[in-house]
C-alpha cells in the first residue's frame, strides 16, 4: 500500500505518518510535508525520486506527473489500464493526503495550487480505490479501519471523495471571489457591471446550532468561499447556545449599531427582524434607555446591540430593564459580566469586532437563488434635495438623518419616526405605507413631535403625508419619484412640514 501526503494544515500529519509505516505504508510526499516527516524520524521518499523528476517552474510543477496521476486514476478492474501501468512502470497510489492554503489569508497568484487540487479530485474521482483525506479530524477513523480491515470501506472512501470534492470547490470558490474584487464594479462609462454568469459559492460549517427558525429544525452557521466571517471571532461569555434567529437578529442589530453613527455611542434593539428600538447618545447609557424607551413590550426577549464596551452606568439601566436574549458589545468593562450573569443567567453575553460584507447579497428561493449587489445607502445629505418652501433646520436634518439610516434596516413598507436621533415610531412590514405611518404614528405616542419622519419608498399619495403630520413630524425624508410627487409636496406645504427627496429606494423584504 502506498500513499501520498501534501498538506498546507499539518495539524496530525507526522502522527499520520507514523500510524502508516506501521502498517507498512509507503510513504510519498515533498516540500514540508516531507521535511515534517522525515524530521519526525519517519522514512519517506521524495515525489521528485518518485518520478525521477524534480521540481520546475519555480515548484509550479511537482505531482503533475503520470506516475502520480496514473497511479491515482487507474481502474483497477479495467485491463487496458492494467496493461498501461505495466508498460509505463506506473504504480498504484491508495491513499492521498492533502489539503489545500487558505486562499482568502494571502491571495495572489503564486497561490492558485494547481497541483494540489488535480491530486485530491484524481484520488477523489477514483474512490472506488483510492481514500482521500483532507480533513486532519478524518484520520483516526481511516486508521481504525485499516488496522482493523488492512483497507477502508467503500462507503468511507465515498463519503471522504465527496469531502474531498467539496474541499476543493470552497478553494475554486475563494479564487473567483478574490478575481471578482480585482475586477472593477463599475465600467468606463460609469454604469454598473451586470451580475456574473457564474457564482460558486462554497459554504464551510463554523458551528452548530442549537436549532434552525424552531426546535424541530436543525441549524448551523457556515463560512463562504473560505473566508472568515466576523462571527468567527465572536467571543460568548455567557448563556446557553445560539439559535439560528439568535444568529439572525444579532447580525441586523450589530450592523445597525456599528453603521448608524459610528463616532458616537450607538444602541440597537432587534426582534423578529426588525429594530424595535434605535437611538443615538452622548453616552451609551442613555442611548440605551432611550432605545429601550421606544417599544419597551416588543424589547422583551430581544437582540441588544451596542457600539462601545459596556460600563457599570451602563449595567445599571439595562438591569432596570426588560430581559434581553443576546446582547452583543465590543466589549465588557470589569465586573460587567459578572453583574449580568447574575440578573440574568441564560442572556448570552458576545463580545464583537466589526463586520464586513461582501460584493453580493443571496437569497434562497425555493429551489433556486436571487443575488443583487450587496444593499448599501449611497445617498448621503449633502447631496438630498429639499423640495418644499421650508426646509429643515439643523437639529431637524440630524434626525432626519437617523431616520433614513434606521429606514434602510427596518422591513418593507417602513415607516420611522425620530426626535432626538431616538427612533420613537417604527412602522415595519405592512401591506400599505398609510398602515405602517399609522403604525409609527401609534408607536410614537407623540413623542416624535418636532422630529423627523422617513419612508423607504415615495409617498404614492398625499395620505402617508397626512399620518407623519399628524404625529406632529417636522420633517419628513423619502426618495421621490412618484407620479403625484406635486400633490405630495403640496401636502407638506400645506402641513408646513419640510421635505427632503433622496433619490434613493431602500426596500427590503
Amino acid at each position: 500500500m502506498r500513499a501520498l501526503l501534501s498538506v498546507f494544515d499539518k495539524t496530525g500529519i507526522t502522527d499520520l505518518a507514523a500510524e502508516f509505516h506501521s502498517l507498512g505504508v509507503e510513504l510519498i510526499s515533498s516540500g514540508g510535508t516531507a521535511a515534517a516527516i522525515s524530521g519526525a524520524g519517519i522514512p519517506v521518499t521524495d515525489v521528485a525520486d518518485f518520478t525521477g523528476v524534480k521540481p520546475m517552474l519555480g515548484h509550479r510543477v511537482v505531482t503533475l506527473h503520470p506516475y502520480v496521476h496514473g497511479g491515482l486514476l487507474a481502474d483497477r478492474r479495467d485491463p487496458t489500464h492494467l496493461t498501461d501501468m505495466e508498460n509505463n512502470g506506473i504504480e498504484f497510489i491508495d491513499i492521498v493526503v492533502g489539503n489545500l492554503y487558505p486562499f482568502n489569508t494571502d491571495p495572489s497568484i503564486e497561490l492558485i495550487d494547481i497541483g494540489g487540487p488535480a491530486m485530491i479530485r484524481a484520488g477523489a474521482k477514483n474512490h472506488a480505490f483510492v481514500t482521500v483525506l483532507v480533513d486532519p479530524g478524518d484520520y483516526p477513523a481511516v486508521i481504525k479501519e485499516l488496522k482493523e480491515k488492512g483497507e477502508t470501506k467503500a462507503a468511507t472512501r465515498r463519503r471522504l471523495a465527496r469531502k474531498a470534492f467539496a474541499h476543493s470547490a470552497v478553494y475554486d470558490a475563494a479564487i473567483v471571489e478574490w478575481l471578482d474584487g480585482q475586477t472593477s464594479t463599475v465600467l468606463d462609462d460609469e454604469t454598473p457591471r451586470p451580475l456574473p454568469d457564474l457564482v460558486p459559492v462554497g459554504l464551510t460549517k463554523a458551528a452548530d446550532l442549537r436549532y434552525g427558525e424552531n426546535p424541530h429544525q436543525a441549524g448551523a452557521r457556515y463560512s463562504v468561499n473560505g473566508k472568515p466571517s466576523w462571527w468567527d471571532s465572536v467571543i460568548q461569555h455567557a448563556g446557553v447556545d445560539l439559535s439560528y434567529l439568535n444568529i439572525f437578529d444579532a447580525d441586523a442589530a450589530w450592523s445597525l449599531a456599528n453603521n448608524l453613527s459610528p463616532d458616537e455611542p450607538t444602541v440597537a434593539i432587534i426582534k423578529h427582524g426588525n429594530p424595535c428600538g434605535v437611538a443615538v447618545a452622548s453616552t451609551l447609557a442613555a442611548a440605551y434607555e432611550q432605545a429601550f424607551a421606544c417599544d419597551p413590550r416588543s424589547a422583551f426577549g430581544g437582540i441588544v446591540a451596542l457600539n462601545r464596551p459596556i460600563d457599570d452606568t451602563t449595567v445599571e439601566a439595562m438591569e432596570a430593564a426588560a430581559q434581553a436574549d443576546v446582547v452583543i458589545a465590543p466589549g465588557y468593562e470589569p465586573g460587567v459580566i459578572d453583574r449580568l450573569i447574575a440578573k440574568r443567567k441564560n442572556t448570552r453575553l458576545l463580545e464583537a469586532s466589526a463586520t464586513t460584507n461582501r460584493r453580493f447579497h443571496v437569497r434562497q428561493l425555493s429551489d433556486s437563488f436571487l443575488l443583487q449587489d450587496h444593499p448599501e445607502l449611497r445617498s448621503q445629505p449633502d447631496e438630498w434635495k429639499v423640495v418644499t418652501d421650508r426646509a429643515p433646520t439643523p437639529l431637524e436634518l440630524l434626525d432626519a438623518e437617523v431616520a433614513w439610516r434606521v429606514c434602510a434596516a427596518v422591513g418593507s413598507n417602513a415607516i420611522v419616526m425620530v426626535k432626538n436621533r431616538t427612533a420613537f415610531g417604527i412602522g415595519a412590514g405592512q401591506q400599505n405605507r398609510v398602515e405602517s405611518s399609522m403604525l409609527a404614528a401609534t408607536k410614537a405616542d407623540g413623542r416624535a413631535k418636532g422630529g423627523a419622519a422617513a419612508s423607504d419608498a415615495f409617498f404614492p399619495f398625499r395620505d402617508g403625508v397626512d399620518a407623519a403630520a399628524d404625529a406632529g413630524v417636522a420633517v419628513v425624508v423619502q426618495p421621490g419619484g412618484s407620479i403625484n410627487d406635486s400633490d405630495v409636496i403640496a401636502a407638506a406645504n400645506e402641513r408646513n412640514v419640510a421635505m427632503i427627496f433622496t433619490g434613493e429606494r431602500q426596500f427590503r423584504h
